[in-house]
Parts: structure tokens; sequence; C-alpha cells
């Protein structure tokens, strides 16, 4: 088995895709194997799954992560449905810094997004009843939770268009804009 990875313009985000088997009863793919993560530059220590459903198309969490001494590296899929998923990048010294990517993450296509610590990351559904699963390498801690509002006019996400009319929690409504924020991270 192997995985494939694809790099972007902003160092350390990696879409991972791990070899599908396909036969006549359906597939089978080993999600996640830390000797070939390792191999191909996601050499993390992941303590904690995670998972959520969303039930309505549109429904968008973030933008969140976790300040040091807890900041963590996430490893995302989707097993039902498919998001908009984004990273943003917090670390200081960064030729990046304040930039974000997005891909898109499906049950289906079974890609993985990798973000180091140091990123914002926040997702839109794009189905209804939508799973995301993803590792993070520290536990979570909640003195260390933080957020940035997701349409921040600074950061400019260009969101799919249905997100305006996006479901969203309190705690993510009310985020604290980018340019209040001062980063902990850097390169």
């Amino acid at each position: 088995m192997a995985v494939a990875v694809e790099r972007f313009e902003i160092d350390g985000l990696v879409l991972a895709r791990p070899e599908k088997f396909l036969d006549s009863r359906g597939y089978f793919v080993s999600t996640y194997d830390q000797r070939q993560y390792r191999d191909v530059g996601i050499a993390c220590n992941f303590v904690k799954d995670n998972q959520s459903l969303s039930r309505r198309r549109g429904t968008i969490r973030g933008l969140h992560f976790q300040v040091p001494p807890a900041a963590q590296a996430k490893l995302v899929r989707v097993s039902r449905g498919s998001i908009f998923d984004v990273a943003v990048d917090l670390r200081k010294g960064s030729p990046t810094y304040g930039r974000w990517r997005a891909v898109t993450l499906s049950a289906e296509d079974g890609a993985q997004f990798f973000l180091p610590a140091g990123f914002a990351h926040g997702f839109c559904t794009l189905e209804a009843d939508t799973e995301v699963a993803y590792k993070t390498d520290a536990f979570y801690a909640p003195e260390c939770d933080k957020g940035l509002r997701w349409n921040d006019p600074d950061i400019a996400i260009a969101w799919p268009a249905f997100a305006v009319e996006s479901t969203l929690s309190d705690k993510d409504a009310n985020l604290p804009a980018f340019r209040t924020f001062v980063s902990p991270f850097t390169m």
C-alpha cells in the first residue's frame, strides 16, 4: 500500500491519498499507517480522534486552532459527504502568513488534508449529513482553544456561494477578527 501526496504553495500543508483497493465487494483502504505517513513527511504522534456530523449543507465549523503549549497538527478526512476544507497560515515569519488554502474532501475520493500546528482550520459542508473525522497530535485544552471569524474580510476566504446562509454555532459566530490576532506561532 502507498500514500500519494500533493504539496501546496503554503509550506507544510499536504493532501494525502491513501491507496484504495477496489473489487466486486466494494473497496478496502488503510486510512492511516504511521510508517507510510512518516515516509511522506507527516511525522506526528497522533493522540486523539474526533468526528463531527453536520446535518445541513452549508454548515460552517471554524476557523479553529489551539495555541501553545497545546498547539495541534490535524489530519482531516471525510467519512460521509463532502466539505470545502480550509487552512489559514498563522505562523509569524512565514511568507504566506495570513493566506489560506482550501481543498475539497469527500468520502468518495478518500483524500486527507494535513495541517501542521500554526494553522487555523475550518470547513463548509457541501452535502447534508456530512461526517468529518480528524486526528490531532495534542489533546484538547480548553484554555488554548482559539478561533478566528470564518468570513473575516482580511483573510477573504472564497467560501462556496451558499455559505453566506450558513449554519454556525454561537461560538463560531462570535469569534474575533484576524486583525486583532497576535500570533504565538513562528515559522
